[in-house]
């Protein structure tokens, strides 16, 4: 990301500095790869963050994700929508999907953080799409406001929390332990995206630093880290005493809508509409790809649907926004999300591809967003098992055949 500087703070690092008169402000840098990656440094006006006032404990509850009873290798079609609104923003998180450094989630509440609790990942990156519903996300760094169809990146080891500002907030949360960043190929040797890449780097909206919180109380910091475990921290200060940070490891939000779809004259592959990636193709982490409306393929003879296809490399995880996406419109509700092993092919259902012949160049409503991983194998968790359609395996069969698919 582009380094950026908020608040007050000196000009040269890791030098003397009083925002409160004669009280010395206290440096920390929240770095990413050893440090050899992106970081940020942050001015606290009075207290270290290390200063925790009671023994850590393990809170009371966790994120460990429990392994579905059912071990057939089989494609999974998950009615998200099916998932119900309960817990709060902070407890609520719902795992469907996770391997040695991904996990996929669902936060679905009508409650944000309880007072004075916030929440740090201390082992993956995060970045969430707002499927539904309206709230601010507060960090050390700043406030942001995000909506829905927005995408909300937010840096391992940042602390925050979530106020609702809707009645309700449907959350896409996606994990990895590597940074997540624009794809490195869009980018130029000055950090820039190339001007043929589907993303506008510059369109991103930036947390907005508030006065520093020097207050003291009981604040609780639930730490995730060891596989989804979670460690309750007491600070007797509030987390978000700064004033002033810079660089360029920070949370930050882009709508979809600043996805700027790739189209040309017959299909286009996933790759061309990628938004994100962690980690390094092709070893390890995962690429996000956004599915926006754009003309379909213009070719005379253009087949809209996609192909059938099975990356052997990649499992994916296809959640689908709205129900407009043509392969799928048989099966789709909102908040529908596929889930692919690698080793399975999979196709469009029925005669969607026969349907697609009409699609030829015309503007498409789609809105989906996918997650391919690199080399690495996704478990399915017992949560989605149990709002998964039991049929879909079978589903390509039986549409074809005229019947539908099971509940």
């Amino acid at each position: 990301m582009v380094i950026t500087k908020r608040g007050t703070l000196p000009t040269t690092p890791h030098t003397e500095f009083h925002f409160l008169p004669g009280v010395l402000a206290l440096e920390e840098i929240h770095g990413s790869f050893g440090f050899g990656g992106p970081w940020s440094r942050k001015l606290h006006v009075r207290k270290y963050p290390t200063e925790v006032k009671s023994a850590p404990k393990i809170a009371e509850f966790n994120f460990v994700p429990e392994e579905r009873k059912e071990k057939t290798l089989q494609p999974y079609l998950i009615h998200t929508a099916d998932i119900p609104y309960e817990s709060d923003a902070l407890m609520g998180r719902k795992c469907l999907l996770w391997g040695a450094s991904t996990k996929i989630s669902m936060i679905k509440t009508e409650k944000s953080f309880p007072k004075n609790k916030f929440f740090r990942n201390g082992e993956s990156h995060e970045i969430f799409f707002v499927q539904d519903g309206e709230a601010v996300l507060s960090s050390e760094y700043g406030e942001l406001k995000i909506k829905k169809n927005q995408y909300v990146i937010v840096p391992k080891g940042a602390t925050y929390r979530v106020d609702l500002s809707s009645d309700k907030l449907w959350l896409l949360v996606m994990e990895s332990k590597f940074l997540i960043e624009w794809p490195p190929h869009y980018m130029n040797h000055s950090g820039q995206a190339h001007m043929v890449a589907p993303i506008v780097e510059t369109e991103v909206a930036l947390p907005e630093l508030k006065a520093p919180v020097d207050e003291a109380g009981d604040f609780s910091i639930y730490v995730q880290h060891s596989g989804g475990e979670v460690t309750e921290l007491s600070l007797g200060h509030h987390p978000f005493d700064i004033c002033g940070w810079e660089g360029a490891l920070y949370p930050y939000v882009f709508d979809i809508s600043n996805h700027y779809g790739i189209a040309r004259a017959i299909h286009s592959a996933p790759p061309a509409h990628q938004t994100f990636q962690s980690g390094q193709a092709p070893y390890f982490g995962f690429s996000i790809c956004s599915f926006v409306g754009q003309p379909e393929g213009w070719h005379p003879r253009d087949v809209a649907a996609p192909y059938a296809h099975f990356n052997v490399d990649s499992d994916e995880m296809m959640f689908f926004s709205n129900v407009n996406y043509g392969a799928r419109k048989s099966v789709l509700k909102e908040g529908t999300m596929t889930f692919h092993p690698g080793s399975c092919p999979h196709s469009p259902h029925g005669d969607a591809a026969e349907k697609s012949l009409t699609d030829r160049g015309k503007m498409s409503s789609r809105l989906a967003v996918m997650l391919d991983t690199f080399f690495e194998p996704l478990k399915v968790s017992h949560v989605a098992e149990k709002y998964s359609d039991k049929g879909y395996p079978t589903s390509w069969h039986k549409i074809r055949e005229g019947q539908t698919l099971s509940a």
